[in-house]
This record gives structure tokens, sequence and C-alpha cells, in this order.
């Protein structure tokens, strides 16, 4: 954590791709903050930027100008190593596509983030079986990802962002591929991780319902942060 008490802090962040010989800038200029447990939506338009956004704050792309920092740290001062270590270890991601390795379990889609981390035999195993009793799936636990439904999917998913235990999870568009009813569990999740675990959650979404359960929407539009607002209650 920073002095100012923010978890994650980005200032004058530009992001420029070469595209067929022009210049197209996905982000312009903006500046933002979230604070440890707070609940965020990136809102606008297909091509606004919000997704390149996300994708910098998470230290998966890395700014043409500007600056962010996690835990104070300044993310583009980081080795590539110590940038995998910060993902691996403090940063959960959920995609649209789930993201899930077909040839494995739920369980062991789970658990192999902490393999990765080495994580012990007996502590790894109460932290999987923790998080996946937590997104309701203690009895799909040994199904792969073609015998799940999209919505258990996208749960295995979140308790793989969950096992690791971080500061953060970023989400692209994690009801993008639901149907409503199944979309509004998984919001609710995400709204119960940060309000409950005190984890930073920041969703890039086009889901209303979704971006009305947030603290605070930051709303894009040609790569430029136009507006921040605090939706009604749901």
């Amino acid at each position: 954590m920073n002095k100012t008490g923010n978890l994650i802090e980005a200032t004058g962040l530009r992001r420029v791709f070469q595209t067929g010989g022009q210049e197209v800038v996905a982000v312009d200029g903006v500046n933002m903050t979230a604070r440890q447990g707070e609940f965020l939506a990136l809102v606008g338009r297909s091509g606004s930027g919000k997704t390149t956004l996300l994708n910098m704050l998470a230290g998966l792309d890395r700014p043409t100008q500007g600056v962010v920092t996690f835990e104070g740290r300044d993310l583009s001062k980081l080795s590539e190593r110590d940038m995998v270590e910060l993902r691996r270890r403090k940063i959960g991601f959920v995609f649209q596509s789930f993201g899930l390795l077909p040839l494995l379990s739920a369980y062991e889609n789970v658990e192999l983030p902490l393999r990765i981390n080495g994580v012990h035999g007996r502590e790894r195993k109460q932290r999987v079986d923790e998080v996946l009793a937590h997104v309701g799936l203690g009895k799909r636990v040994q199904h792969r990802p073609f015998e799940l439904s999209g919505g258990e999917q996208q749960r295995v998913a979140v308790a793989r962002a969950l096992v690791t235990r971080p500061l953060a999870i970023f989400a692209d568009e994690p009801t993008g591929e639901l149907d409503s009813l199944t979309g509004q569990v998984i919001a609710n999740m995400l709204r119960d991780v940060a309000q409950k675990q005190k984890i930073t959650v920041v969703v890039a979404t086009h889901d209303l319902r979704l971006a009305g359960m947030v603290e605070r929407v930051l709303e894009m539009e040609d790569g430029k942060l136009q507006r921040v607002s605090r939706p009604a209650p749901v």
C-alpha cells in the first residue's frame, strides 16, 4: 500500500499501438486510483479503451507513457521476473472466455497456480477445497471444463483467481458469455469478494447490471476517462 492508502494508482496513462503504419491511441491520459477492497467497473463501447486500460493496471501490458503503481511500486521499474511474481502471488484474473485448461479437472485448474507457486500439498488441498466450496462447486470438482456449464466454468475461473489470496482481481467481461441469471450470480460473487475479503476487484464490462453493483463506474470514451460516477445501489 502506498502513502495515499490506494492499492493501485495510474497517472497520465497513454497506450499507442502501431497498426498498418498508423498510430492508434487506445488510452489517452488516464488518471485513476483504486483502494484496497474497492469494486470498480470500467465501462464504454467496444474500442473505448477499457480493456487496454485494464491490462495496463494489471501489469499485462506496459503503457507507452505514464505510470501504474501497485502497492506503491512503479510497475515500469520492475523486471520481467518481478512482474511474473507479482501476477502469480498478488493478482488474480478472470476472463470472458474462462481460460481453463481443457484436460484438467476443475480441481486441477484451481490447484495449478498453487503448484506453480510451490505451495505444499496439505495447504494446497485446504485452499483449493476452500475456494471451490466458496463458489459452490464442491460436488463438481472432478469434472473437466467441457462437462461444466458456462456458469460453472466461470465459477472455476473465479476460484482459480481467489486461491492465491491476491490483493486484486482483474476481470475482463466476466459475465459476457453467460445468460442473465448466471451472470448475476457471478456479479454477486465478485461483489462479495470485494466486500467480505477486501480484495480490490476491477472489471471491464458491457453488463449494465454488473456495473450497477460496483462502488464506482469509470466511463471510457475514445481512450479517455470521461466521467466517474457512483451507481445507485442494486
